[in-house]
């Protein structure tokens, strides 16, 4: 058995040849397998599903000024020179866009898929994917943030409700049959065209009070909180679901329907209204209690978990006074929490934060890296090729995307890519072992081929795209990892 270990990274070659041990074959002859291992290299890597997201905005926008931001309304899109940096944020794989229903649809049954459709393709040419919340409402009277004007006029002007919450109250009764009936006939459309949509990250369920926020649904019917769930769930088999932690019904539905994340909207709230609210704070006396009592506290094994920031990071530090300490305990409270993506608002990370950001963002989502992978030293065509290997996954998460794992056999432009049939959402974060075997194709020509790896985009095709980076030496600028050599011969 031979042992590899990786290579130089500025030559991107691997040791070989540290111990050699051999096998025997069914055939009594002898067979040499190949052993590379691996170690993190701490890298900081844009993958997809996890890290900050842009919001109202893409990679390469300037950011909102200052401490504020906007939401709600159709994205106001920026002229784009071409540059994907984030001047002040981190490099991100998720756009968040939050539009109320009215410019989804502004005329009963007459939706505006175009707002959707510019926002996914905007979101693909910036290397990023949409994740979508689309509110009923917004709050106040500002018929900007009201519902569609044509539902208004159906249902009436009253907005005297059972839950008036002077910040975010209910605008419209979600009681009223219609409520049901018509945003909940939306979701379903708007699943019934973006459902599994490759450039679609997630949905962000929006059910009721201002910004779709879930104000008042512990008072809701059984009838109404079921209809407008399985709006969503009904509608969006494939491309995952994220519910706000409301109240025990309300989540303990949706995760018997889906597998279903969970997110907040106020993480780093540790006393903003303290002193109005009797001490009280979302991230000491709310979060981690309604994490338990919705039991939603396991849902990340199946769903992902995306928090949104209190104000922003300006707002931390200006009006909270956050220091270093102060981040730490936010950090490692959202790491706990089994944190996959985090939404920054677009606005400025201070400059002095920025290396603690950084690290909170590699231990964020999944992060795969290859330990061990062993395999023979030669294969005939039509063989089997067998291996092993072992990963740790050194994150909080899983994955969600079912990415595919593949061989790739290499030998000057000849490339010939093997699908495995490992489900890469399986493994968690710690230790998983996947040892399997993929066939040589019949007409391999004979001859002596690199081995490389590589999570990919799609398997379809001679060369696919490789999707999410492994942090290991030997990888490839394109993102393939060079495992070593095969031969391919008669046997």
């Amino acid at each position: 058995m031979r042992h590899i270990t990786p290579g130089n990274a500025s030559a991107a070659l691997l040791l070989l040849m540290v111990l050699l041990n051999s096998v025997p074959t069914v055939s009594g002859q002898q067979l040499d397998t190949l052993v590379v291992r691996f170690h993190d290299t701490d890298e900081l890597l844009n993958n997809p599903g996890k890290g900050f997201t842009t919001f109202q905005r893409f990679n390469g926008d300037e950011l909102n000024p200052g401490a504020g931001w906007t939401e709600g309304f159709p994205i106001e899109y920026q002229e784009f020179d071409g540059n994907l940096e984030n001047e002040g944020y981190p490099q991100t794989t998720i756009a968040y866009h939050r539009v109320y229903w009215q410019y989804v649809e502004p005329e009963m049954g007459e939706y505006n898929w175009e707002l959707i459709d510019k926002a996914l393709r905007t979101a693909h040419e910036r290397g990023q994917k949409l994740m979508l919340r689309i509110p009923a409402h917004g709050s106040g009277t500002d018929e900007r943030r009201d519902v569609p004007a044509w539902y208004r006029e159906m249902v009436g002007y009253d907005r005297e409700w059972e839950y008036d919450n002077p910040v975010n109250a209910w605008l419209v009764n979600p009681e009223d049959p219609r409520y049901v009936q018509y945003y909940g006939g939306m979701i379903r459309a708007l699943g019934e065209r973006y459902d599994g949509h490759p450039d679609l990250e997630a949905v962000d369920m929006a059910l009721v009070g201002a910004w779709g926020e879930g104000a008042g649904s512990d008072i809701l019917s059984d009838r109404t909180r079921q209809g407008l769930v399985r709006s969503y769930t009904d509608a969006f088999q494939k491309t995952p679901l994220i519910m706000l932690l409301t109240d025990r019904e309300t989540n303990g539905y949706g995760l018997s329907q889906a597998d279903v994340g969970w997110r907040v909207d106020c993480l780093g709230d540790i006393g903003f209204w303290a002193d109005e609210q009797n001490g009280w704070s979302h991230m000491y006396d709310h979060y981690p209690r309604y994490l338990m009592e919705t039991r939603m506290q396991d849902a990340w094994k199946r769903g992902p978990v995306s928090l949104e920031i209190c104000y922003t990071f300006l707002g931390w530090r200006d009006r909270g006074g956050f220091g270093e300490k102060e981040l730490e305990y936010i950090f490692d409270q959202a790491l706990k929490w089994r944190i996959s993506s985090f939404n920054a608002k677009s606005s400025p990370v201070p400059e002095e934060w920025e290396p603690m950001v950084e690290e909170w963002i590699k231990k964020m989502g999944y992060r795969f890296v290859l330990r061990r992978f062993s395999w023979p030293e030669s294969v005939a065509p039509g063989g089997k090729l067998e291996f092993t290997s072992w990963w740790e996954n050194r994150g909080v998460a899983p994955i969600y995307t079912p990415y595919p794992l593949v061989l790739r056999l290499r030998s000057g432009d000849n490339r010939v890519v093997m699908l495995t049939e490992v489900d890469i959402r399986d493994w968690m974060p710690g230790d998983n072992l996947y040892d399997d075997a993929v066939f040589v194709p019949y007409d391999l020509a004979a001859g002596t081929y690199e081995l490389e790896l590589a999570i990919v985009k799609s398997a379809i095709g001679s060369d696919p795209e490789p999707a999410v980076l492994i942090p290991v030496r030997g990888r490839s600028e394109e993102g393939w990892v060079r495992l070593g050599e095969i031969r391919v011969e008669s046997p």
